[in-house]
């Protein structure tokens, strides 16, 4: 990237830092810190929502996902739209009426106190994790464009964006928040635009499509019953309702987005505005991922694209057998390009043109993929995977001076959005979950104030240091969803039995979400299933294990709904 380029990620990431601290000034009590005192407008709260999800890992993830494997990854969002219909019906009047800072603050008032410390711990757990998967996705960013140490990148983002939740609160989130999604809409067009425009002259748009569909990266609906499979029709209609449920309706960072709103009503509102609006934005999203995909048939795209991998082969031993492959990898390249124009200009009806394309896209994956296993012999390692960094490359390599400095900008800005919405809901769940509850329930709103802000920084060190795992672990995309599968179902269980029961008791909830979560362990350790469907698992077995020991417990300790 050139001199303009960080000029406009600086300006750009100084300005919504300064809009953050001075919302300061909006925070002088907790439920300005935590709820912006109930105040937001709808559209403002479902952007937030939205930007939440979103993050970097977004924009760097799902498309390095798209160029590997197509568009199939839109069918984790099939559960999306019933999903957000179901919460507006049921947990977000809950919620409201209940009068809570946090979800769990409504199990404790439904079950008992046992109930409400378990579910809050799972979510602290699961949540930490995930907030450092997305600070891993722009250090990925700048461990390429500036080839700095990982742990130096990590710490960077990580404390920058630690800082501006601290001081901003949740008014800084959100009205950021809507910022940031402007930036990324724009961006992502722009994208496809200049892709489009560098593409060879004989290439239209419906050419490159049929290139894509020729490698099966257009499909995107698989009807295959396989629950083995991470991506089919069924585990995103069934796995995915279940996950969408637990993740927007009981996990705090989204519940406190809507606890912010209005109303009711205009809670509501904001959910189903992400329902109508997140597939569509999924789908241009995975979309640019594949037509990356089409632009490197024509250039020439690195053997790896992490650059400090291609740097550690090029001064090991291997360096000769790392050249020798550099070479075979142009000369596939050269002859994947020829088929590609081939198959554009004959259409994908040329049996032949079909065939010779996906022999040479096979031969050129193959000498990659020999690419892949030296990086591990180097490294000592059985897992590699360059996918993070797809995105990234072409952006800092390929795009116009300016246009990549935007885009930096949106991939950073991303993350400090969806990082300080999870890094304000995890200080939310440790002030009022665990510190006011069991310590100091009687204390100062200036008290309350500061502790949030030290919570804060103990969550941002937490995310720091996972985060520096979590950029190794394989696809974001893949890794963030992985980790919330192991507790969203469980949690979302708990919720079940508190609103869609009068029967469970805090001993059957408790005892059912410890099951769940067992449950959730043995099928990820010991069967094949896809990460999806320990949703649906958790979630069953927390609501038959928690209705058996309600219905069998000799003094039930029922305190109704709320």
């Amino acid at each position: 990237m050139k001199l303009f380029d960080w000029l406009i990620v600086a300006a750009y990431l100084s300005y919504l830092f300064y809009s953050g601290i001075r919302m300061t000034k909006k925070n002088k009590e907790v439920e300005g810190y935590f709820l912006a005192n109930r105040s937001l407008p709808w559209w403002a709260v479902g952007l937030s929502v939205m930007a939440t999800q979103m993050s970097a890992i977004t924009l760097v993830g799902t498309t390095g996902q798209a160029y590997a494997n197509g568009m199939r990854f839109i069918q984790f969002y099939f559960g999306l739209p019933l999903a957000m219909v179901i919460l507006c019906v049921t947990t977000v009047p809950f919620f409201y009426r209940a009068k809570v800072f946090t979800a769990y603050e409504f199990l404790e008032k439904r079950f008992d106190s046992k109930t409400r410390l378990l579910t809050s711990i799972c979510f602290l757990i699961s949540r930490g994790m995930s907030c450092g998967v997305i600070i891993a996705a722009p250090s990925v960013v700048l461990s390429i464009v500036l080839g700095w140490n990982r742990v130096l990148t990590v710490l960077l983002i990580g404390l920058t964006m630690t800082l501006f939740t601290a001081f901003g609160g949740v008014q800084a989130v959100t009205w950021t928040d809507v910022k940031q999604m402007v930036v990324v809409f724009t961006g992502l067009i722009i994208c496809v635009v200049i892709i489009i425009y560098k593409l060879p002259a004989e290439i239209s748009l419906a050419n490159a499509l049929t290139i894509a569909g020729t490698t099966g990266r257009l499909k995107t609906v698989d009807t295959s019953f396989n629950l083995n499979e991470n991506y089919t029709i069924w585990s995103g209609l069934i796995g995915g309702l279940f996950l969408m449920l637990s993740y927007f309706g009981c996990d705090q960072s989204q519940v406190q987005r809507f606890l912010t709103a209005k109303s009711v009503s205009e809670g509501r509102t904001s959910l189903l505005m992400s329902a109508f609006i997140k597939i569509p934005m999924q789908f241009l999203i995975l979309l640019l991922g594949v037509l990356v995909f089409v632009f490197y048939q024509f250039q020439v795209p690195p053997l790896i694209f992490n650059r400090a991998d291609t740097a550690r082969l090029e001064q090991s031993s291997s360096s000769a057998d790392y050249q020798k492959l550099q070479a075979e990898f142009r000369l596939a390249h050269e002859a994947r390009r020829q088929t590609a124009l081939t198959l554009a200009k004959n259409g994908s009806e040329d049996a032949t043109a079909r065939k010779d394309f996906l022999a040479a896209d096979s031969t050129l994956n193959a000498v990659r993929q020999r690419g892949i296993d030296l990086v591990k012999e180097v490294n000592h390692s059985s897992t590699f995977t360059d996918v993070n960094y797809v995105f990234p490359t072409f952006v800092t390599t390929q795009l116009p001076v300016g246009i990549a400095g935007m885009i930096i900008a949106a991939i950073f800005a991303a993350a400090m959005s969806a990082s300080a919405g999870e890094l304000n809901s995890l200080a939310t769940t440790t002030v009022i979950d665990f510190y006011k509850r069991r310590f100091r329930p009687e204390a100062s709103g200036s008290h309350y104030l500061k502790v949030s802000k030290i919570a804060t920084a103990f969550w941002g060190a937490f995310a720091c240091i996972f985060a520096l795992y979590a950029a190794q672990s394989g696809s974001l995309i893949e890794v963030v969803n992985k980790f919330g599968s192991f507790f969203y179902g469980s949690i979302l269980g708990v919720f079940v039995l508190a609103i869609g029961t009068k029967r469970a008791t805090g001993r059957g909830a408790s005892w059912g979400l410890l099951a769940g979560l067992a449950s959730v362990a043995w099928a990820s350790n010991y069967t094949k299933f896809s990460f999806l469907w320990y949703n649906l698992i958790g979630c069953a077995v927390v609501v038959v294990v928690g209705m058996l020991l309600s219905l069998t417990s000799k003094n039930p300790e029922q305190k109704g709904a709320v």
